[in-house]
């Protein structure tokens, strides 16, 4: 006999049927007239991640939202990660009421807000970040994946169909947008922390929060102390190592001083580290990569992380 109740699937499943964490954050996007407006957001989540020309975001939302009506008609927005002081998360309910105008809300939003990066380098308009946000993602909207870019603002009432897969209209009510991440930024004490290596104490103070449980509350859950789990270190043989780096490329080859440096990369990012270190080759007029090598290219990345 099954130890679990079988529970019912209705819509916004994950707030009425489950228990399900989530990341608080504010969507900032561009009005007509220029200026930005806020929404808070949960159903936010990183979509290509990997093997790409770029990287990206996923925004679920209402398409008839002050979000994804901007989003329709500039593509531009910045997702910006808040901290979990109670006044910070109260701010951000209060800017979740459906239906509220910009120059509604806007003159009572107690968030500080400052220009875009992007903006202040190129003069694209963008939508202004937080100032008080741990860390920003500056996005621009894929609208012509899934045939997207045919869609249009206006409709506020429900869209009716044909819909799309999974960007755009999706739904009579619902839009999915791929936001390509054009820049990540982050307030330089987390910034330093990753560069340098990430302890317990590093970690930012981000709420998780559960969606709507009742009509009456709102309910999330303040960071504690972070615990560290060691990774099981699972250390190739050399052999297996050498086997996958001998089929890599056809002229470029390794010493076994250098696939040592590797060994303990796990086997499903062996062959991207392999193909970067052999791209460098390349790059270098080098057709046999040793552990000096190695150490060069293992300094470059770090420099280029650095820089990012």
């Amino acid at each position: 006999m099954s130890s679990f109740e079988n529970l019912r699937i209705v819509d916004n499943f994950y707030q009425t049927s489950l228990f399900f964490p989530m990341p608080t954050v504010v969507i900032s996007t561009l009005c007509d007239d220029g200026t930005t407006t806020l929404g808070p957001y949960s159903l936010v989540q990183p979509y290509y991640v990997a093997g790409k020309d770029y990287y990206a975001m996923l925004l679920s939302c209402r398409n008839s939202s002050n979000t994804a009506q901007n989003i329709l008609k500039n593509g531009k927005c910045a997702i910006n990660f808040v901290d979990d002081k109670p006044a910070t998360f109260q701010e951000c309910v209060k800017l979740s009421w459906p239906g509220d105008k910009p120059e509604d809300k806007m003159p009572r939003c107690k968030f500080r807000l400052e220009q875009s990066q992007i903006q202040e380098e190129t003069g694209e308009l963008r939508p202004q970040v937080l100032t008080d946000a741990i860390q920003v993602i500056e996005c621009t909207w894929v609208r012509e994946l899934d045939g997207a870019d045919r869609d249009q603002p206006g409709q506020l009432n429900g869209y009716e169909p044909p819909y799309h897969d999974f960007n755009g209209i999706t739904s009579k009510f619902g839009a999915h947008f791929i936001l390509k991440i054009d820049r990540i930024l982050m307030k330089k004490q987390y910034a330093d922390a990753i560069i340098r290596g990430v302890k317990s104490g590093d970690f930012p103070n981000l709420p998780v929060d559960y969606g709507y449980r009742d009509s009456k509350n709102f309910w999330f859950h303040r960071k504690k102390r972070m615990r560290a789990e060691l990774l099981p270190m699972r250390k190739q043989s050399l052999d297996s190592v050498r086997y996958a780096a001998d089929r890599i490329d056809d002229k470029i080859k390794f010493t076994d001083d250098a696939l040592v440096t590797i060994q303990n990369v796990p086997r499903v990012f062996l062959p991207l580290v392999l193909r970067g270190c052999v791209d460098w080759a390349r790059e270098n007029q080098v057709e046999l990569i040793t552990a000096e090598h190695m150490k060069i290219i293992n300094d470059k990345r770090s420099k280029e992380k650095n820089k990012k």
